[in-house]
């Protein structure tokens, strides 16, 4: 969800936070009082998140003035989770993206791959969910919806030119769908892509130190295969309920060409976002089955001190280093202004989560949490996985995504725990679910995005988004059970 405080919401919320912690501190039957006192703050935190009663960044910071004064956790203790190399991850990755924005680069992705494909509108709509889903994977979903949104509606209107109204309106209403509903789709097929997918990588990591790290690598190739499955799955429901046999012969729109050849600011960004991408992707040795691609680590000293966050910073300082050569506009590729640009409250938001999480495990909360849930024991894995799926699909069409994986990762980490399953089994489809809201418009950035631009009715984007809600529950569960399987040893 898009952070949209509604006033009404956020005053019951501001009440109902420090309502649940007296309650809890005060009539709950817990086993110790250090368990007590994080139930209180989580219930705190929890209810400030789902009603936003303050900014979602502002809730975060919460657990550095609560631990301490309550006995969870050191203030020095806890103010260590909020920087990690997580966090750095991020931060490279963003700049990264930001260079990618400052000069033109990923405008020039979209129109390239954009005018590949042209003749009908099934077409169309496939070219700009494809550019939607790659861009997506690299920079922000609101960043890519708020650059093709223009473009899309620039394309309608060349295109749409000799249609009737009703006509019109269908083709305008796949395209806006199209463009909202890819942008977040492909976001998960990257750890940087969407920060549910970051919050998994940490979360799991302060829960299972001991645990292998999840990969740049490892994610990718288990969450690719899902994306383009849900890509396709999309395709097929928007064109097929809003696209007909009337919009097989449209013109190629005139206003898709490049322009000029690529700067060489655009050259240089490009040849360090490939780099990056491929140190991520090949940084460990990738296991094929007969064959292991041995990673590039493994040639220095002590491979085992490197993560995806040292790539991602060692990417960023070269975008600082590298000149422009339009000293005009900017003396290097990234300058200092471009830390202001980086989104500073998504990484609060992030510490937040992690303290949360480490607030769980340091209090015995988390342990005590999974033996309530022990019962669950006798369900089956795949129940278990389409059963939380479901309820976090729909949760997210009305709270934060990340603030969603944030509150739920360190609970179901604590009841896979107790009921003797992988906790990835079960770590992995609230992540991926809290990424699948297609209903509301303010379930996402991008939903909000394109509903903003008056152009969709809300109908169609609850009716269709419903239909895909429901594939992406099943689409979770299969792929998590059958590929994750064997990506993440999850059996």
């Amino acid at each position: 969800m898009s952070e949209t405080r509604h006033p009404v919401t956020a005053k019951i919320g501001l009440w109902l936070g420090p309502l649940l912690f007296i309650l809890i501190e005060t009539t709950a039957d817990l086993p110790t009082n250090s368990i007590t006192h994080m139930a209180d703050i989580a219930s705190l935190m929890v209810a400030w998140w789902i009603t936003e009663a303050i900014p979602l960044a502002a809730t975060a910071l919460l657990p550095l003035v609560l631990f301490p004064l309550l006995g969870v956790s050191s203030g020095k203790d806890i103010a260590k989770v909020y920087m990690n190399s997580t966090i750095f991850l991020f931060i490279g990755g963003f700049i990264l993206a930001l260079a990618m924005q400052r000069w033109g680069l990923h405008q020039r992705i979209a129109m390239r791959i954009i005018s590949w494909f042209h003749g009908s509108a099934r077409m169309m709509v496939l070219g700009f969910m494809l550019t939607s889903a790659f861009l997506s994977m690299w920079i922000s979903n609101t960043a890519t919806a708020t650059m093709l949104l223009p473009i899309g509606l620039a394309v309608y209107a060349s295109s749409a030119a000799s249609l009737d109204e009703a006509a019109k309106h269908k083709l305008l209403t796949t395209l806006m769908l199209g463009i909202a509903y890819a942008c977040s789709i492909g976001g998960i097929s990257t750890l940087i892509g969407t920060p549910p997918n970051m919050a998994l990588q940490r979360i799991f990591s302060i829960s299972f130190p001991e645990a292998p790290e999840i990969s740049f690598a490892q994610w990718l190739f288990f969450a690719l295969p899902i994306s383009l499955s849900m890509l396709a799955v999309t395709w097929l429901v928007i064109t097929r309920r809003y696209a007909g046999k009337q919009f097989s012969a449209l013109a190629k729109p005139k206003n898709l060409e490049t322009g000029h050849a690529m700067s060489y600011e655009q050259k240089a960004v490009a040849v360090v976002f490939t780099a990056t991408a491929l140190a991520w992707i090949f940084r460990r040795n990738i296991n094929l089955g007969a064959l292991i691609l041995p990673g590039w680590s493994g040639l220095l000293p002590h491979p085992g001190l490197l993560d995806d966050g040292t790539v991602a910073i060692a990417a960023a300082l070269l975008l600082f280093i590298l000149p422009s050569r339009d000293r005009s506009r900017y003396r290097t590729l990234v300058d200092v202004n471009t830390i202001a640009e980086i989104p500073w409250k998504i990484v609060l938001l992030f510490g937040g989560g992690f303290a949360l999480a480490k607030g769980f495990t340091a209090s015995g909360l988390a342990e005590y949490v999974g033996q309530q849930f022990i019962s669950l024991k006798q369900l089956d894995t795949v129940s278990l996985i389409a059963g939380l799926s479901s309820m976090v699909v729909f949760l997210t069409e009305v709270t934060s995504n990340t603030a969603t994986a944030e509150m739920l990762l360190p609970l179901v980490a604590s009841v896979a725990q107790a009921i003797e399953v992988n906790p990835l089994l079960l770590m992995i489809p609230v992540t991926l679910a809290a990424s699948m809201a297609f209903m509301m418009p303010v379930a996402t950035p991008p939903n909000a995005i394109v509903f903003a631009s008056g152009k969709l009715r809300i109908q169609d984007m609850v009716t269709t988004g419903l239909i895909i809600n429901l594939f992406a529950i099943v689409i979770i569960t299969v792929i998590t059970w059958w590929w994750g399987s064997r990506i993440f040893a999850l059996q």
